[in-house]
């Protein structure tokens, strides 16, 4: 049984590090905390879903057409919206919280719901872990989540574009008089948000069923793990999802269900406590701000 919580809570780890990678490099790069990202995540699921239920596209080419659609989508808010309200949160945050309820309840005025919206696994196959069965598709979810973490380190430290996200990441003004130019890279970092948040759909909703109401679940998780582990923070966006994954599935085994939201709600007002900045992260501290 323990061997089971313990395979179980690696994979909910890597579910919620794969929901919240997009939204804290948004953030981390550009400081814009896009409130739409889990309506992004639910339109790329829509998108792929309806490619092919009702273009009767292929599967693969679906997936294609719907990453670089959130990733054009994305692009277009920030230049259009976001751009217009650059530095201004609460503008940031009340802009982009409306899109992405406009997004979620447009689909749920026209009755996209039921468990005939949903994606179909990668192989439909169980195997056997130490006694435990698990299904490919949380395994994929696993492995993938390990390479993606990869990826986006080798991104940011061995390519032009990655130095650039992290040059105005760590100092905006000084990455500005070496000719880089911030809104752009602003426009990559939401673009790049939102087509993580496909890929995290194309990945995690295969275990569930598409509906408006995911979408503010996966924000408010997402929101959850970045400010544990701090905002803008890779490193510790992983160790918070860490720590929630293994709470909540401890909790879940050992406990009760019911209790699962509760010791996750616990677990950030420990460390929110103990380090406001979170775990990871780099905003001043309370008594440095006063």
């Amino acid at each position: 049984m323990l061997t089971g919580t313990i395979l179980y809570a690696l994979i909910n780890t890597a579910i919620l590090a794969l929901m919240a990678l997009g939204f804290n490099l948004t953030f981390g790069i550009s400081g814009v905390a896009n409130f739409a990202y889990g309506a992004f995540y639910i339109l790329a699921a829509y998108g792929i879903w309806g490619i092919v239920n009702l273009l009767h596209l292929p599967y693969p080419v679906a997936i294609i057409v719907a990453i670089v659609a959130n990733m054009i989508f994305g692009a277009l808010m920030y230049r259009f919206v976001l751009l217009r309200v650059r530095g201004q949160a609460l503008s940031e945050v009340i802009a982009t919280f409306g899109i992405g309820l406009a997004i979620l309840e447009l689909f749920s005025y026209f009755g996209w719901v039921g468990f005939e919206y949903t994606l179909p696994v990668f192989v439909d196959r169980s195997f056997a872990i130490a006694g435990t069965y698990v299904d490919f598709q949380r395994l994929a979810i696993l492995g993938f989540s390990v390479i993606l973490v990869f990826c986006l380190w080798w991104f940011t430290h061995h390519t032009a574009t990655g130095l650039a996200f992290r040059g105005i990441a760590q100092d905006e003004r000084t990455a500005l008089t070496f000719g880089i130019n911030s809104d752009w890279i602003a426009t990559l970092s939401v673009s790049f948000g939102a087509g993580l948040a496909a890929v995290a759909a194309l990945f995690i909703i295969p275990l569930g069923s598409i509906a408006p109401g995911e979408g503010y679940d996966v924000l408010i998780k997402a929101l959850a793990v970045c400010i544990i582990g701090g905002l803008g923070s890779t490193g510790g966006v992983i160790a918070a999802a860490f720590i929630v994954g293994f709470a909540e599935r401890f909790t879940d085994t050992y406990i009760g269900s019911h209790w699962t939201m509760i010791v996750s709600l616990a677990a950030i007002l420990l460390v929110l406590t103990i380090k406001p900045s979170g775990l990871f992260g780099k905003q001043k501290e309370l008594e440095e701000r006063i």
